[in-house]
Parts: structure tokens; sequence; C-alpha cells
């Protein structure tokens, strides 16, 4: 289930008001640290919920087009066309 934008696996038992406390919690914690929350895992350990969370990696892909390193968000129009035109060589 996506919650926030957050996947989030449950184990059954877990309520969905305590699935949105949680990420609720997680979420404000990781923005308060500068990172970006991709997924919580929820398990049960006796009487606990047990809190697994894993960051959104921050590795952005970088590419090449006619000289300039750019990510692809941050192409103009030419250079996005560009892009789009490419053919993979195998």
């Amino acid at each position: 289930m996506i919650v926030q934008g957050v996947k989030v696996v449950a184990e059954q038992g877990i309520t969905a008001e305590e699935i949105q406390a949680i990420v609720d919690e997680e979420l404000q914690l990781w923005n308060n640290k500068g990172k970006t929350l991709a997924q919580v895992q929820l398990s049960i350990d006796d009487q606990e919920i047990v809190v697994k969370a894993i960051e959104r990696s921050p590795i952005k892909r970088v590419r090449r087009i006619t000289g300039y390193l750019s990510t692809e968000d941050r192409f103009n129009n030419a250079k996005q066309s560009e892009l789009f035109d490419r053919r993979a060589h195998l």
C-alpha cells in the first residue's frame, strides 16, 4: 500500500490508523534530516510494532548531450529531442 507517497509493507494486525500515524512520524523525522523516505516495513514482535524505514536513493542519472552533463529535467527542448532520438547500439 502507498501512504503519502511512501510504500508501506505491514503485517496483519496493524490497523490503518497505526500505519498512518507511523508514516506521519517517520516522514517528519526524515524531512528534519533532509532525507527522502522511500519505504516503511512494519512487523509485530510480541506486543510491539517494529519499524524499518528505507531511504530513497539520492543517486541521480546524469546524461551527456552535445558536451553538456546534466540531469534530463534540466535539458531544453532541443536536448530532450536529441535524447529521444538516440538509438541503442548492441
